[in-house]
Order: structure tokens, then C-alpha cells, then sequence
């Protein structure tokens, strides 16, 4: 970025930062331990088979679920006036963290 000028390596480095916070919080996302994830089927595949089997059978309402915990849970906590968006809030400080470490580690922090 030091052959741009000053205005060119500001928009380069913004979007570089936004390209890698999508990516994490992507990869965040897909590690969910909910089934139709990766995130899921790895907990299916390193859970003993009397856990594993009842997590796998909820592979086909996967998504379903995670409609209803991102999205409708959310929105009926707003209309009883309470914070009920744990999973975005999971989210948002995992992204955080990993985000910050690969600063940290490129000495970019």
C-alpha cells in the first residue's frame, strides 16, 4: 500500500478490514454446533452415538432453528422489551477476538 496515495491505501486498507471481518464472521457462523453446519456435524462426529444420533435427526429442521434463534427470537424480545439476541451477540464477540488476534498477529493492532 505504499505506492498508493494516501487516499487509495485508506480505501485499500478499509476494504481489506472489511473483506476479513465477512470472512470471520462467515466462519463464525458456519462453526454453529447446529447440524446442517459444519459446526454441527463435527459435534455429531466427536459426540459418543447416544448423543450424536438424536443431534443428527435435527439436521432437516436445521435451519428452521436458526431462523427462529437469529431472527424471530430477537424480534419477540424486542416486542416484550427484552435483550434476547444472545446468538448475534455470540457472534459479534467471537468475530471481535478473531479479528483482533489476526491484527495482532500481522501488527496491524
Amino acid at each position: 500500500m505504499g505506492y498508493l496515495p494516501p487516499t487509495g491505501a485508506q480505501w485499500l486498507a478499509a476494504n481489506l478490514r472489511n473483506a476479513l471481518i465477512i470472512n470471520v464472521v462467515l466462519a463464525v457462523f458456519n462453526l454453529l454446533p447446529l447440524p446442517p453446519l459444519d459446526g454441527g456435524r463435527i459435534l455429531v462426529g466427536v459426540l459418543p452415538r447416544a448423543l450424536a444420533a438424536p443431534l443428527g435427526r435435527l439436521e432437516p429442521y436445521g435451519i428452521i432453528i436458526l431462523i427462529g434463534l437469529l431472527i424471530v427470537l430477537p424480534l419477540l424480545g424486542d416486542q416484550m422489551g427484552v435483550d434476547l439476541g444472545v446468538f448475534s451477540r455470540l457472534l459479534t464477540v467471537a468475530t471481535g477476538a478473531i479479528v483482533d488476534a489476526i491484527a495482532h498477529v500481522t501488527g496491524n493492532a
